[in-house]
This record gives C-alpha cells, structure tokens and sequence, in this order.
C-alpha cells in the first residue's frame, strides 16, 4: 500500500525503509537456508569419500625366503644374499595413512578428475599427441655401508603395482642387482609367481669391497618378468650413484622403475585401431603406421611387417600379417584383419601384435610386440575398454613396442 508522505503519520514508517527492511529480510532467510544445504552436503559427500579411501586393497603381504650367494667381485670382495633380520621389519613409506580431502573443493575436483579418467571417450594430453607414458610400477630397496667391515648392503624389500607381460594378466618378476660399470657380476632375487605387488625382503652383502670402490659404483636393478620357455621380459629399471648417497647408514629408497636401457624403451611405436562389432561377433583391427622403429640390418635400416595373433585362453587360434615394407623406419602399413570373435569370449581373447623385420638369408627379427586385452599393461587395457565402450566405432592409438 503507498501512503502520501503527508497522509502519513509522524511515527510510520516511510515506502523506503519497508522495502529496504523486506529486502534484508529475504536475503538473510536465503543466507540460513544455503548454509544449511552446503553443510548437509559437505557431510554426506565427505562421508562419501572417506568410505571409499578406507575400502582400497592392499598390496599382497606375503613375504619371499632368501638363500645364500656368493660372487667374486673384481675388487677383491665377494657379494652374499642373507636372509631377513629377525624383528627388524622395513621401513614402508606405504603405510602412511592417507587423509581425507576435508574441502568440498577438493573433493568435487577429485572426483571429476576421476570421472575424466575413467570415462571412455576421455584421452590425456600425451595421448592425442603420441603414446601416454606408460606406468611401470616402483620398487622399495635400502643401501648402506659398514666401513669396519668393509661390506656394502643392498636390500631388496618388495615393488608395487608392476605391469603384466603375461597372458594371463600377471607376471612373475625378479630383480637382478649390479654394480656398474661390471656387468659380468650379479646378483638376483628369488622369482615371485603370479604377482604384481611382489615381497622379496632379500639382503645382499658386497663384502671386502673398499669405501673408495664403491663410491666410484652405480647401484643398477633391472625388474624382468621371467618365461620359463623363452626370453625374460624387462619390465623396468633404476639406477643410482652410490657417490651421492650417505651410506653411513641404511638408506631406503622408493623410486619409479623406468624403461630398460637395453632396448625396450627404443624399439619404436605403433598406430592402429580397433573396432567392435556386438552383433556381428568380430573385432577389425587396423594396422595404420609404425614410427622410429628400431634398425634391425647392417644398413641402419629395417624391412618392417606385422603380424596379428588371435589368442584365447592362451592358445593360438587365427593369424594375419601384412606386406613388408622394405628399408622403412615409418612405414605406412593401412592394412585391416577381421577377427570372428563371439561377446562371452572377450575375457579370455588377447590379441597379439608383432613387428618383425624380414630376413632374406637368416631367421626374421622381433622389433617388438604389443598385447591387446582387458587384463594387459595399462595404456593396452584403456585401449580394449575404449574399443568396447563405442562399438562399431575405430579407436585409433599409439603403443610403445615392447621386447
């Protein structure tokens, strides 16, 4: 109601402060209102999310006997694997409780970054450009020096999250230890079946060995995958300087293992797509491309060509391959393989992929290879599930060859 200034009384209120007193009202209920929602949300959603840190699994705990072995080294020492002090359990950086996120910010940006990861039409940066850098797993290992004694140790604990080269989704890994520049010399851990977050807890003793020496030494283990019938498999390596460790005392280490030096990390890559077809039961694989591949002749060159393999159940059912491509480092290959493959067999189905170089006059060479699976290394199985997830669509990507 609009009163007339002079209608109105000397003691009522004026058309302005009602509507300023109405306004402050409504925006102070809003307020109360607000707060109450986002603090039932910041509760449930952290809830939410503690329940789901407190539910990840832990790596396997089991532990790997040790046995005694002795080497001569070129200094004049001997190296000795002991077994586990009794009581004297390792140090583990993993224990470490993790902490909740306590900001809903935080949180809201956590789980949309896992949303982006997990969606199957998502790729990284690296991934449009090339292949993504592959995770190779991380190793947990000690180093120390007794200067009465004039032993060097080097403890090999356990690694984590390592990458599976087998078929059947695993691997079965073991650690070789060198002290380079000796190459000749090593030492090896026990071999953990079927395990991809291994135990080893296995001490090594480089005895005799003078302070002087080993500063001069680099500390260098090699994770490989061991095949009974042909050759192991590198899965990643590290190395350090002992000159810039304090071995004055036990030093435990975590380090990310990388691509091995001898040859896995150069062998070059690979474009191809897949596609899935439900109703017609069959997966076409396109071979697109091959980059910096690996020289394989005496001419710094290579005649590159690959073939396909239709594995199930670890067992050979269908190959093709393509044409050679004579002395090419980057050929353009543009060849497609259909593959008869009914939908409840896909858990079980790995396809493999082999670049090889043709020899006229000896046995042809493995450039290297790649393992298409839903239980493969982790940028092959991103690969099978993007596949899956847009049928009757090609999904292009690049993979790192492999030894």
């Amino acid at each position: 109601m609009y009163l007339h200034p002079e209608a109105a009384g000397a003691g009522s209120p004026s058309r302005d402060v009602l509507l300023v007193s109405a306004i402050i009202t409504v925006s102070l209920s809003a307020t109360i209102v607000l707060c109450g929602i986002c603090q039932w949300c910041q509760r449930k959603m952290g809830k939410r999310y503690k329940t789901s840190l407190e539910t990840v699994g832990t790596p396997d705990s089991s532990r790997g006997r040790s046995e005694k072995k002795t080497i001569k080294l070129p200094a004049g020492g001997k190296a000795v694997n002991t077994a586990p002090v009794p009581g004297q359990p390792p140090h583990d950086e993993s224990d470490r409780k993790t902490e909740p996120h306590s900001s809903v910010s935080d949180l809201v940006n956590s789980l949309t970054s896992e949303m982006l990861m997990l969606s199957p039409g998502s790729e990284d940066d690296e991934g449009h450009e090339g292949v993504s850098r592959e995770n190779l797993g991380r190793i947990q290992f000690s180093v120390g020096y007794n200067f009465q004694e004039s032993t060097l140790t080097v403890k090999i604990m356990k690694a984590q999250e390592l990458p599976a080269k087998d078929f059947s989704g695993t691997s079965d890994p073991f650690v070789k230890i060198y002290l380079l520049p000796d190459k000749k010399h090593k030492l090896e851990t026990k071999v953990k079946r079927k395990n991809l977050n291994p135990h080893w807890n296995e001490t090594f003793l480089f005895e005799g060995f003078p302070y002087e020496k080993v500063v001069q030494r680099v500390l260098y283990l090699q994770v490989l995958d061991y095949d009974r019938f042909s050759r192991n498999d590198p899965i990643g390596e590290v190395s350090i300087p002992l000159n810039k460790v304090d071995l004055t005392q036990m030093q435990t280490f975590w380090k990310d293992l990388k691509p091995c030096s001898d040859g896995s990390g150069s062998r070059g890559e690979l474009l191809l797509s897949l596609c899935y077809n439900p109703s017609a039961n069959s997966i076409v694989v396109n071979i697109i491309k091959a980059r910096n591949l690996k020289a394989m002749d005496i001419g710094g060159t290579s005649d590159p060509y690959v073939k396909v393999w239709l594995m199930y159940k670890d067992k050979r059912v269908e190959k093709k391959k393509t044409v050679v491509m004579k002395r090419c480092l980057n050929p353009v290959f543009n060849e497609s393989f259909a593959f008869d493959i009914p939908t409840e067999r896909l858990r079980e189905t790995t396809i493999v992929i082999t670049v090889m170089d043709k020899d006229r006059l000896s046995r042809n060479d493995v450039i290297g290879k790649i393992y298409l699976s839903w239980k493969s290394g982790p940028g092959e199985v991103k690969h099978w599930k993007d596949m899956i997830a847009r049928p009757r669509q090609a999904v292009a990507q690049w993979h790192q060859l492999k030894a």
